[in-house]
């Protein structure tokens, strides 16, 4: 599970194995996690985290959106 990218207290990767899955990242920080599709940006699953958070965390998907496509395209599996 490659970890594409860390900002702030959070860890943001993607399995290296999911087959017939859209592109997305997995997001933890402490105990709580969430999955945000990439293309579009959309929030697909939440365990935790706080409505305000998940805007924040949303802004951050925005933001690295073409890293964490490449990164998802041109890791084997995907």
């Amino acid at each position: 599970m490659p970890t594409v990218l860390r900002t702030g207290p959070y860890r943001i990767y993607f399995y290296s194995h999911e087959p017939n899955e859209p592109p997305h990242v997995h997001i933890d920080r402490d105990n709580d996690s969430c999955k945000f599709r990439l293309d579009p940006v959309a929030l697909a699953r939440n365990l935790g985290f706080s409505a305000k958070e998940l805007r924040d965390i949303e802004k951050i998907i925005i933001e690295h959106q073409q890293h964490l496509l490449e990164a998802w395209y041109e890791y084997p599996g995907h």
